[in-house]
């Protein structure tokens, strides 16, 4: 096979790939503003369990756990609850903190 019919073919299924590819599962990305100045965005993925925090400039992928009421995750020293009155987040060993949807 010469070069110029292996770049064809590469282009060819590089487009392929691309045009068969599937959008991402449906996403909700939220911002957040805690009491203490902490800004944290989260995100959920249909098709994962685990909640995705971008704060402190690191993102941190946390699992959900189990509860009595709301939702809880955490990993890495962070917990985030989100309950009937509210959200909090816990980090690097601060105290717990409310925060708002911003």
């Amino acid at each position: 096979m010469n070069r110029h019919k292996a770049i064809v073919v590469a282009v060819v299924i590089l487009a392929g790939g691309t045009l068969t590819a599937r959008p991402a599962g449906a996403q909700t990305f939220q911002n957040y503003y805690c009491a203490d100045g902490t800004q944290f965005i989260v995100g959920f993925y249909d098709y994962d369990k685990r909640a995705f925090l971008q704060i402190d400039g690191k993102a941190v992928p946390l699992a959900k756990r189990p509860t009595l009421s709301g939702a809880r995750y955490s990993g890495a020293g962070i917990t985030l609850r989100i309950g009937k009155t509210g959200i909090t987040v816990q980090h690097l060993k601060r105290p717990v903190t409310a925060c708002e949807l911003i």
